[in-house]
């Protein structure tokens, strides 16, 4: 983990903090909670959604909500 936080700190680096903000919580209604049960993983599928980046998943469930995943 403080490798990570380092990682976030360095210039150019191409980690990226994203807000829980509104849009991220709107964009979270339009994930099914049947499909995808568990909150933190309705918030991931949720931000990647919202700024329109892939998500980097092997969870069969997130799969479900339509996202585009990598792996």
């Amino acid at each position: 983990l403080t490798r990570f936080v380092a990682a976030l700190d360095l210039p150019g680096a191409v980690l990226l903090e994203l807000p829980l903000n509104r849009s991220v919580a709107v964009a979270m209604l339009t994930i099914d909670r049947a499909q995808v049960p568990d909150l933190p993983d309705r918030i991931i599928g949720a931000t990647a959604r919202r700024y329109g980046v892939p998500l980097l998943s092997r969870d069969a469930r997130i799969r479900l909500a339509g996202l585009t995943i990598i792996w």
